[in-house]
């Protein structure tokens, strides 16, 4: 009895599984879980954890062994997704940027979207000129350390803080003086719900950016956002398309394709390509599950979605979750206390770091200071104005901004600083998906840009998550992505539709001949074959057709037997 019960003990010690998971403020939070527990179990524990309602906007991210990132689906088993052996580690991070953060109903959900901009900013992956990037770190310093104190903050106290990738000595000084004279008073929350409001309005705001190459083999980055999707190639955004203009989005191995109607008569299609079949996959996961979200006004609207046209092939996912506009009317309904936020404050970050020396650019001569300043842009206000060398046009969600003149723009542009004269590479840091061919380049890239952290410091801890450090100048590289394929490549798909054709027609007919046998030779009786078979018109087949052509080649079988006999 004792043994018996001592072995189901075992059994159920190795049914449950250790998973560690990364909040955003670096802390941890780890807890045991069930084997069969599914990916929903774990997340309502973390939101429970931190007391979060408008849980919609965050996801659980992982890193499988391959270094690819996923998202873990909350309707499937963890163990199962998993493709690492346990303990299990991931992390908590924003899923679906709210389209206006500083209007989220709790302030706990602010505090969280702030850190994940923060960190967004900190890796490169939000853009912008150098006097919002001011602004947004001086809005980090108020609400981090308060109102400016000489007595705890000496002269260049700023210089301790690294908010981007690269810094410069001229930035810091105006963070501080910014810090020191206009932001004097405001809370914590106050500082958060202006820094949120501040990056909202910069074009690269909800980017998480997924490395491919066009049709000419250019590198770029495509993104989902609030707004739309987005594709970023050298110093320019190529294309813009607002989620009402996507139709449809579709990939075959290592080829995404992006359907959209921009006007009732234009339609195109962009294609890219992506570093592996599972980046590929990631990414069409990702634009399903984006697009759903911010496109569709209610979750009984989700339908799922195939990869391809043809029923047989392909994968099948469907979005399952609250679309976002019933996210907000859930939010309008929240009536409860505050819940108290234990801010991080001066705690370093292990992969966002606030109180650590970064690289600075003093050493550098001042003229080339000028073009290596710092690792942000002008928030990428020259996108709009550059011309670009695809036939498709790119399109401007400048309505979602606020208007800005003419000569404001082009006295912007005059105070331009980039981190240096390389291309925009996002995987300066760490690639977020796997890239085997261009390893050296973006070693030798890294060291250029002066990427704060080396591949493995930025995998923050869940074994690789991968981040993004800017390398400025968004390049000369040019072309963009669309449906201009070279002959070659239409005559390659022509023929895979033909062949698909093909193998779809052959199949049928084999259901068919295996169905037809099993009514006529089987003695199967079974309800729906012995009605087929007592109908007239069968029973006319079957005497007229079908017995004289079994005699036929009946008779060419027992002919070709004895021809090989004699032979």
């Amino acid at each position: 009895m004792l043994s018996r019960f001592m072995s189901g003990s075992i059994r159920n010690l190795e049914r449950e599984y250790s998973c560690t998971v990364r909040l955003l403020d670096d802390t941890e939070y780890t807890c045991t879980i069930q084997r069969d527990a599914k990916g929903q179990y774990l997340f309502d524990l973390i939101c429970h954890h931190l007391n979060l309602l408008e849980k919609d906007y965050f996801g659980i991210r992982y890193v499988d062994p391959d270094k690819q990132r996923h998202w873990l689906e909350v309707t499937k088993s963890i163990a199962k997704q998993m493709k690492s052996q346990p303990p299990f580690t991931m992390c908590l991070r924003v899923k679906f940027y709210p389209p206006d953060p500083a209007a989220l109903k709790e302030e706990i959900t602010r505090y969280f979207v702030f850190l994940q901009i923060k960190r967004d900013l900190y890796h490169g992956r939000l853009l912008c000129k150098t006097s919002d990037a001011a602004m947004l770190a001086a809005h980090i310093l108020q609400a981090e350390i308060g109102d400016y104190d000489p007595g705890k903050h000496p002269e260049g106290y700023s210089s301790k803080f690294q908010f981007f990738p690269k810094h410069s000595e001229r930035l810091e000084r105006r963070i501080a003086d910014i810090h020191k004279t206009e932001l004097i008073g405001q809370t914590p929350e106050t500082s958060e719900r202006n820094f949120l409001q501040k990056a909202q309005m910069l074009e690269t705001y909800g980017v998480d950016p997924h490395p491919c190459k066009d049709v000419s083999g250019n590198p770029a980055f495509l993104s989902f956002t609030p707004f739309g999707f987005v594709v970023l190639q050298g110093n320019k955004r190529v294309h813009f398309l607002k989620w009402n203009e996507v139709t449809k989005l579709k990939f075959e191995g290592k080829t995404f394709h992006i359907h959209a109607n921009q006007r009732e008569d234009l339609k195109i299609i962009l294609t890219y390509f992506a570093p592996t079949p599972e980046a590929c996959k990631h990414l069409w996961k990702c634009g399903v599950e984006n697009q759903a979200f911010y496109k569709l006004e209610k979750s009984s609207q989700v339908r799922t979605v195939s990869s391809s046209n043809l029923f047989f092939k392909g994968s099948r996912f469907r979005y399952s979750g609250r679309v976002a506009k019933e996210v907000m009317e859930q939010s309008a309904k929240i009536k409860r206390e505050p819940p108290e936020i234990h801010r991080a404050g001066l705690v370093p970050s292990r992969s966002c770091p606030s109180i650590t020396h970064g690289p600075r650019l003093s050493s550098v001569p001042r003229t080339r200071r000028r073009a290596v300043h710092i690792s942000i842009m002008e928030g990428l206000e020259s996108l709009r104005d550059s011309a670009h060398s695809t036939p498709v046009r790119s399109v401007s969600h400048s309505e979602s901004f606020l208007p800005r003149s003419r000569s404001q723009a082009t006295d912007a542009s005059d105070r331009t600083a980039v981190i240096s004269d390389e291309a925009y590479s996002p995987s300066d840091s760490v690639l977020p998906t796997p890239v085997a061919e261009h390893s050296t380049e973006q070693a030798g890239s890294r060291q250029v840009n002066g990427a704060p952290c080396s591949i493995e410091e930025e995998k923050e801890s869940e074994a690789g998550t991968p981040t993004l450090a800017v390398g400025g100048d968004f390049g000369e590289e040019g072309a963009g992505g669309d449906s201009a394929l070279s002959e070659v490549e239409q005559v390659n798909k022509f023929v895979l539709s033909v062949l698909r054709l093909l193998l779809v027609t052959i199949g049928l007919l084999f259901v068919l001949l295996l169905l037809l046998i099993i009514l006529t030779e089987s003695d199967l009786d079974i309800a729906f074959l012995r009605d087929i078979r007592q109908t007239p018109e069968f029973e006319q087949f079957h005497y007229e057709y079908f017995c004289p052509l079994r005699r036929w080649f009946a008779c060419k079988l027992r002919w070709v037997g004895g021809w090989l006999i004699n032979k």
